[in-house]
């Protein structure tokens, strides 16, 4: 269930990217790259910023010898406090393939979430509108004729309680709109441990100075999808980073 992931200060501007684990490598082909992503990762910035981007194709440029640049597409990311599994194109073509599955909702998703507070159905559905500030990195709520509103829906079940306290959850969201999962817990009284963002009290993993560098008790366990060439539907899961052992016995 868990994982060795590969630590190191992401707060650092570095010259060279650093090593990418074996044991984040998930599965690699031709076609596509899927890998573990650790947080707090960035998985996309400019140089000299880290990001899981720069990481991984510099993976490629050492693994495969290439003297020219390298292609990679990125068709989802992953929010820099959330680790776990995301998937890389390393074509145009399979890009194309790929993304196009994201935007026809064809991909299925899963998170697990450690969440404050007891959630009292087994299983059930949640439906938001929300709205991104134009001027932060944050969603609020917003009524559905508001300018920008967009309806967030979620399905979940409850998967443990927690002998630390909270409430293990597996979230299937149905729609992709920023910090979705985050604001959708916690404006039922159940913020994501360590997301502090949206009003969690508890810490959560490696201790950190700056707040970027903190992770929160979110990870995309699953993706599920078809493969751009052989068209065959494909499923990976992503071992959760040791810190998770302090919450779950």
């Amino acid at each position: 269930m868990r994982s060795n992931c590969y630590h190191f200060n992401v707060s650092e501007s570095l010259s060279e990217p650093p090593a990418l684990s074996p044991e984040a490598v998930l599965f690699e082909d031709n076609h596509l790259l899927v890998i573990n992503k650790p947080a707090p990762m960035l998985t996309q910035a400019p140089p000299p910023v880290p990001s899981l981007e720069a990481i991984v194709k510099n993976y490629i440029r050492t693994k495969y010898d290439k003297k020219a640049g390298v292609y990679l597409g990125i068709p989802h990311r992953l929010d820099r406090p959330v680790s776990g599994v995301i998937v890389f194109s390393r074509s145009t073509k399979s890009a194309q393939r790929i993304h196009a599955q994201f935007q026809e909702h064809i991909v299925s998703k899963v998170y697990w979430a450690a969440v404050e507070g007891e959630v009292l159905a087994e299983a059930g559905v949640w439906d938001d509108w929300i709205r991104k500030i134009a001027t932060e990195a944050k969603t609020v709520k917003a009524g559905p004729n508001e300018p920008g509103a967009k309806i967030a829906t979620v399905e979940y079940r409850v998967l443990q309680r927690l002998p630390t306290g909270g409430t293990l959850i597996e979230f299937s969201p149905l729609t992709g709109r920023m910090h979705q999962l985050r604001v959708q817990g916690a404006w039922r009284g159940h913020p994501v441990f360590g997301d502090a963002t949206y009003g969690s009290p508890r810490p959560f993993g490696p201790p950190a100075e700056l707040p970027r560098d903190r992770v929160i008790a979110l990870h995309a366990r699953r993706l599920t999808f078809t493969h751009p060439t052989t068209k065959q539907e494909m499923t990976f899961e992503a071992p959760l980073p040791p810190y998770w052992e302090d919450i779950i016995r």
